[in-house]
């Protein structure tokens, strides 16, 4: 069901990234944001059952693809499918940041990040990152936002 939080509160839509050895995942989310300038410091909001949960502490790096408005069927792609059964990156293009985590040549920006602390939340966990790596691959392009309806539908009265 959807919450108010999730229309009054709008969110960017990104896919964090992780490379555990030679395991690489990505998953969608709309739970990032920045915590601190100084140290720069992101926290993405990432639940237990995940397959990108293990991997990020596992590895002790994320990385953050912030997504433009046009990347709707990327942000579905890495979001409706478990990396434990499914090669997400399989014809996907990316490199790969300072620290290996996989950057998707259709983000307009990433940040690579460290793990520094974790937190429960609920039914989640956040995951706290110092930037380490960072850039700008797209300018002048508007940020997909997430909306509930974009990616589960509405939900019809008396149902």
């Amino acid at each position: 069901m959807q919450s108010l939080i999730t229309r009054a509160v709008p969110t960017g839509v990104c896919i964090v990234t992780v490379r555990a050895g030679e395991r690489i995942n990505g998953m969608t989310v709309a739970w990032a944001t920045q915590v601190s300038f100084k140290p720069r410091l992101v926290a993405v909001s990432i639940a237990p059952p995940r397959f990108t949960y293990g991997l990020i502490k596992e590895s002790g790096f994320f990385c953050i693809n912030a997504l433009p408005e046009d990347a709707m069927d990327l942000a579905k792609h890495f979001g409706f499918k478990s990396g434990r059964k499914t090669d997400k990156f399989k014809g996907i293009r990316y490199e790969n940041a300072l620290h290996g985590s996989p950057v998707l040549k259709d983000a307009f920006a990433y940040l690579e990040c460290e793990l520094k602390d974790i937190f429960p939340a609920g039914d989640h966990e956040i995951f706290v990152g110092e930037v380490v790596d960072s850039g700008e691959l797209l300018s002048e392009v508007k940020p997909l936002i997430f909306r509930w309806d974009d990616f589960f539908g509405k939900k019809q009265k008396g149902k």
